[in-house]
């Protein structure tokens, strides 16, 4: 059976980096290499193998850095089981490196504190690009499913054993943002998995998987049940305010498992920035056009078929009835967006008084 036209894509970026790193070689020593502010396990995966990568086979030393928190208990799992060597980034790491690498993410994007007018050593992202990514070296695949499956596919180039640790990033890289697969319909992405999970520790992808959580997780899960509202196919849930950014995509996600549901749109206040996640059941809809049809500021949103995200400031210490509104327009912006009716009210389906 002949490879489909993704095959020749995903290989041909993993390519151009293979060929860049052996151009390049040491003078891209040291390497900074950037994760977006709240990394997610396909960031993370992404840069460990990054690093591996550019030590092990060109030389090139390297740091991991990030610029916001690591939020959800998966991920904090992650990073302590894996052994994951990913730092803060400091105020010095951006004017010390003279050689970045922004994974997962584009200069352009909101979500990274990289200089917007300065140019990145390389850009390595499946995000669909709102603009040309300012970098000497950009592999843009939006139909990769995860960034994590091209510098796998970067690894498995190279025929030679991969690290036990790395290799388990990199599987749970690639089920996270796929949906467990669900999301991504290329075999190639599938085939690249599968030679992935083969070198991987499965009992630690099952502990990444099934952390121990905090009361206030489900505390967060409980509002979010109460609250959630229902319009047609369409659930929509505002949580207020959260501990963290990744509740409000991890919350969507959960919602567009009810049945019926078609739509998942929640938000949640984050230091002073309305946090917002869309997600989407049928694929080719393109959830990234839609959420940034109805941002203010359209290079705040982005994402691809299935899912997107984006945020936007409402302001520190603002009253209550200030974040409401902004939810409300966002919503109201949404309905017409997707051409449902204004005048058709929402329901909550999973109010106590609905199980009396």
């Amino acid at each position: 059976m002949s490879l489909p036209t993704e095959h020749a894509r995903i290989t041909k970026s993993a390519r151009k980096i293979i060929r860049f790193f052996a151009k390049k070689k040491e003078s891209l020593s040291p390497l900074l290499i950037l994760a977006h502010n709240f990394p997610d396990p396909d960031a993370l995966a992404s840069a460990y193998a990054l690093q591996y990568l550019a030590e092990h086979f060109y030389g090139v030393q390297s740091r991991i850095v990030y610029g916001g928190i690591i939020g959800r208990m998966e991920n904090r799992a992650m990073v302590s089981l894996l052994k994951m060597p990913i730092h803060k980034i400091r105020s010095t790491d951006l004017k010390k490196y003279s050689n970045v690498a922004i994974v997962d993410s584009q200069p352009a994007f909101d979500n990274n504190p990289f200089p917007k007018q300065r140019r990145a050593t390389m850009v390595i992202d499946q995000h669909p690009s709102v603009t040309k990514p300012l970098a000497d070296l950009a592999v843009i695949d939006s139909e990769c499913g995860a960034t994590s499956v091209i510098l796998a596919q970067c690894l498995l180039l190279h025929k030679l054993e991969i690290p036990v640790k790395v290799a388990t990033a990199l599987a749970y890289g690639i089920l996270s943002d796929t949906l467990n697969l669900y999301r991504s319909k290329n075999p190639e992405v599938i085939d690249t998995y599968l030679k992935i999970l083969s070198c991987s520790d499965l009992q630690i992808l099952a502990q990444i998987q099934n952390p121990t959580r905090s009361r206030r997780f489900f505390s967060t899960l409980g509002k979010a049940i109460q609250t959630a509202m229902v319009t047609r196919d369409l659930i929509v849930g505002h949580l207020g305010n959260v501990e963290n950014p990744d509740l409000v995509s991890q919350i969507a996600d959960f919602f567009l498992t009810y049945q019926g549901m078609k739509w998942s749109f929640c938000s949640g206040r984050y230091k002073g920035k309305l946090q917002v996640s869309l997600r989407i059941a049928k694929a080719n809809q393109a959830a990234g056009e839609i959420l940034r049809d109805i941002f203010s500021d359209r290079g705040k949103a982005g994402g691809h078929d299935l899912i997107a995200g984006g945020s936007f400031k409402v302001g520190m210490n603002v009253d209550p009835s200030v974040w409401q509104r902004a939810e409300e327009e966002l919503t109201s912006k949404l309905l017409k967006r997707l051409r449902i009716s204004a005048k058709k009210e929402f329901k909550y389906p999973f109010r106590q008084k609905n199980f009396a």
